[in-house]
């Protein structure tokens, strides 16, 4: 009898976390998406040295996404020619905690992302939780 061919499976790319977090992004209920139009969505391997000194991160494993920006509630009409918005996930760190949770992977990217969008808006891990089961 011949032994199973041995099963290869490739990791999912960029692209791939990206489009599972524009679906969650696409589910976000109102009123929270219609400030969500100006977000830019980037997807990077990991997080840049300067980003993770600036968090105190010495391992960047540890940090799968995070929020660049001004929550909506501290924006002011003086805010022209700030960098936009930015949710920045890290494909590495979040393709890690899926091996290490078992976690579906577009489940663990709908948390990481609707967690990003609640810093847009400024919001408590409370209703955070609660923007996550409203998107889901």
């Amino acid at each position: 009898m011949a032994e199973p061919a041995p099963i290869c499976q490739v990791a999912p790319d960029a692209a791939a976390i990206e489009a599972m977090a524009r679906n969650t992004l696409a589910r976000i209920p109102s009123p929270f998406d219609e400030h969500l139009a100006g977000v830019v969505l980037i997807v990077e391997d990991v997080a840049d040295d300067e980003t993770l000194a600036a968090l105190g991160i010495e391992d960047p494993i540890e940090l799968t996404g995070i929020y660049h920006g001004r929550p909506v509630g501290e924006k002011s009409a003086f805010d022209s020619g700030a960098m936009p918005d930015r949710i920045h996930l890290y494909r590495l760190p979040i393709l890690w905690e899926w091996i290490e949770t078992d976690v579906r992977l577009d489940d663990l990217v709908h948390h990481v992302v609707v967690h990003e969008v609640g810093h847009h808006f400024g919001l408590s891990d409370d209703d955070m939780h609660a923007l996550e089961d409203a998107a889901g």
